[in-house]
């Protein structure tokens, strides 16, 4: 990318990704398995990563500066590529030890649907 409109038309879509992305997963996932981030003290850190990832795009779209916005940019995609390692790591693996195969089945169709939905 080489003009601040490119960098914050990606950012832009990412962010829209990543809303979408959270918006089902905290409804989805961090409601039932709510009580087992809880007790392993995970609960807070990935609401805190959302908000975290949000701020810095947000951030990318006040930018000046070609420099200033790409760093920003990196940053969200850097703290993106933890959040989805810290879900492939714990939240997935939880989910599987939790919760019944039914409720995985009907989480993961309750997933499609609404993302079939979005993209609609």
């Amino acid at each position: 990318m080489k003009t601040l409109a490119e960098i914050k038309a990606v950012a832009a879509l990412m962010e829209k990704m990543l809303k979408a992305h959270s918006e089902i997963e905290d409804a989805l996932f961090l409601g039932p398995l709510e009580h087992c981030f809880e007790q392993i003290g995970q609960r807070d850190r990935f609401l805190e990563e959302h908000l975290e990832m949000d701020g810095t795009l947000r951030r990318v779209q006040k930018a000046t500066r070609l420099k200033a916005a790409e760093e920003l940019l990196l940053a969200a995609i850097s703290h993106s590529r933890r959040h989805f390692d810290r879900e492939e790591r714990i939240v997935f693996p939880l989910a599987e030890r939790m919760l019944k195969s039914k409720t995985l089945t009907d989480l993961g169709r309750t997933w499609m649907d609404r993302r079939t939905k979005k993209q609609g």
